[in-house]
């Protein structure tokens, strides 16, 4: 059984911040509901034609706890018979779904799955869950909990990557994601979010810096080494013996900016699709899923999607586009260096330090952009791929058809 993707929409990205925020008022249910109207309208589909919900979530507490991917269907009125799932791998959540609904619809268990993922982090704060990983100090010392600011600083220690490196980075993701938005490459998928008037709170991703240069990014002040602890430094040191010194080069510029957002894909077999009249946009040509040393946590991602090319029977050459979440400016420099990517082929038109992180979002969030600029060049092959906390990662591989 092939699993198709017919359709990917998302919100625009606000600002995680809940004085600042365009979306810091909408509640997360009212966001999804806004995204299964646009799949329904697009897609000429009803709830009845969808089984099941799979949704990414990392804050599941508050607005977005109770398993909100079934109460938002219910909320939405898409009935009582849909399973309704949500799922928490940290910042891959969101790919995670995906790959969970494709593999329902690969074992033949249903034939039609809206799949993605929701953060609003200026409602719902990152570690407001107070998981022991973090909040319990003998649970987070015995599994050397670090933050990843922490492990975007090793990995650029690691490869020598340099601070006017790190920041040249930031700045073409800022113009490049600005560049995307003037022109209007986001606009098939990006559904304007109102409130309960009707009135448009916000149509384009609030979290771009396209004034950004590299003179003010060269002021900025690194910000994660009074997160090192001895501890943690420790662990380094045994972990990695070949380090010579950790530097600290990362800042609020070289960073993720959190963002309020959620995206889905309509994925399904291609009978099903057929049955509704639905053409498909492209196919998963494989997926994987992983995880790495803790504390070297951002390169999951890129593990991953080594490994979902070789599933899919593909080389790296043979990628025309590569959407890798972009937590940290090392992280991606360490992808394009590694797998000897053309940069004309990377993040193309930004990513999430940019655009914004939505968390949970994310993984549907690139997989969405990237599918609009795979038909807008029409490039055969792409792939999607997303680190997350502790070592996980998760990618995809999609194929135009």
């Amino acid at each position: 059984m092939e699993v198709y993707i017919f359709d990917a929409v998302r919100s625009p990205r606000g600002k995680g911040h809940r004085e600042k925020g365009a979306l810091r008022e909408v509640k997360p249910v009212d966001l999804l509901s806004q995204l299964y109207g646009a799949l329904e309208k697009r897609n000429g589909i009803r709830g009845g034609d969808v089984e099941s919900v799979i949704l990414g979530c990392v804050g599941q507490v508050k607005g977005q706890g109770a398993n909100i991917a079934k109460i938002s269907t219910l909320y939405h009125g898409w009935g009582d018979h849909i399973e309704g799932m949500t799922v928490n791998t940290f910042c891959s959540s969101g790919m995670t779904a995906i790959g969970l609904a494709y593999a329902k619809v690969k074992a033949g268990l249903n034939d039609m799955i809206v799949a993605g993922g929701i953060e609003m982090l200026s409602q719902v704060p990152m570690f407001a869950d107070k998981g022991a990983w973090f909040s319990d100090p003998q649970v987070a010392e015995k599994t050397g909990y670090t933050i990843m600011g922490v492990s975007a600083d090793l990995i650029a220690s690691m490869e020598g990557f340099s601070f006017d490196a790190l920041n040249q980075y930031a700045v073409q993701s800022h113009q490049r994601a600005e560049n995307a938005t003037k022109k209007g490459y986001f606009k098939d998928s990006l559904i304007p979010i109102q409130d309960d008037t009707g009135e448009i709170l916000l149509d384009k991703d609030e979290c771009i810096r396209g004034n950004t240069s590299l003179e003010r990014l060269n002021q900025l002040p690194p910000v994660f080494e009074a997160f090192t602890t001895p501890q943690i430094r420790a662990k380094i040191t045994q972990t990695y013996p070949r380090l010579q010194q950790l530097e600290h080069f990362h800042t609020v510029g070289t960073s993720p900016t959190m963002a309020d957002g959620a995206s889905l894909l309509l994925l399904g077999s291609l009978e099903k699709g057929q049955a509704l009249g639905l053409q498909p946009k492209a196919r998963i040509r494989s997926l994987d899923s992983t995880a790495c040393e803790p504390l070297i946590m951002l390169l999951g991602g890129q593990y991953s999607a080594e490994k979902a090319v070789t599933k899919a029977g593909l080389e790296i050459k043979h990628i025309g586009l590569h959407n890798f979440a972009e937590a940290f400016s090392a992280s991606c420099l360490k992808y394009q260096r590694d797998l000897a990517v053309d940069p004309d082929c990377f993040n193309v038109n930004g990513g999430t330090m940019t655009m914004g992180h939505a968390q949970g979002a994310s993984g549907a969030m690139i997989t969405t952009t990237l599918l609009d600029e795979m038909e807008r060049r029409d490039t055969p092959f792409g792939v999607a791929s997303i680190s997350g906390g502790a070592g996980l990662g998760a990618a995809l591989v999609v194929e135009r058809v």
